[in-house]
């Protein structure tokens, strides 16, 4: 199976105000197949969105590699992992962080402008909001969507550019059983017929069969692999 992400003896040190240092992630190797869904769980404080962080090029390692197609994060530009992060990646916060000015057509399609997406915009955005089942409620705002239709749209956000590997933080966490596996749900289809690539942080035990891989952490150390 084909990796796209591989990280070797990742650290992650964060400076305290007594002038120690608070180690976050303890010699994290591990491996993100490219066309999958892969879980990272483990408790809030296990560190595992601080490592999605690291892998997603918003934050950087203390020690250790990260490698993204072959490519060493630690030695690449700044303006390098800033085109990474535009253009190869897509990101779905716990918070949603939707545009609330902005209808659902609309968020998904300034993705598009940020990504500088070449394709015909209309049409993508419309395919986006059709796959996570909003096509009709395309010219809703925000607020008059529910917290899974809201969701559901930054979901399509996401996708939209067409990313190499979509980053899921919590994705679930203030949804519902019902909506989160509908969630999930979405998440196998773009990985079974879109070959997206998926990597989702959870503390939901509910939602551990689904992933193709699963990574456990546990104070910031990784302590199983199924």
């Amino acid at each position: 199976m084909e990796q796209i992400i591989k990280t070797i003896g990742v650290n992650r040190f964060f400076p305290m105000p007594n002038g120690k240092k608070f180690q976050a992630l303890k010699d994290i190797s591990i491996e993100i197949p490219q066309g999958k869904l892969t879980i990272l769980k483990g408790r809030s404080g296990s560190g595992k969105t601080t490592l999605m962080n690291i892998l997603g090029a918003l934050d950087t390692a203390s020690s250790g590699e990260v490698y993204f197609e072959n490519d060493n994060f630690s030695t690449m530009r700044e303006s390098r992992r800033c085109r990474v992060r535009r253009k190869k990646v897509g990101f779905i916060f716990q918070s949603v962080a939707l545009i609330p000015t902005m209808s659902a057509y609309e968020n998904v399609e300034f993705s598009l402008r940020l990504a500088n997406y070449k394709g015909r915009r209309r049409e993508r955005v419309i395919e986006c909001l059709r796959m996570v089942g909003l096509e009709s409620r395309m010219n809703h705002m925000p607020q008059e969507l529910s917290g899974g239709e809201q969701q559901r749209v930054a979901i399509a956000r996401a996708i939209a550019h067409k990313p190499m590997v979509i980053f899921a933080d919590e994705p679930t966490a203030e949804l519902d059983t019902n909506t989160a596996l509908m969630i999930v749900k979405i998440f196998k289809t773009l990985t079974d017929k879109e070959g997206a690539t998926i990597v989702m942080t959870t503390h939901d035990t509910g939602l551990m069969d689904v992933g193709d891989k699963v990574y456990e952490l546990e104070d910031g150390g990784l302590v199983e692999r199924e």
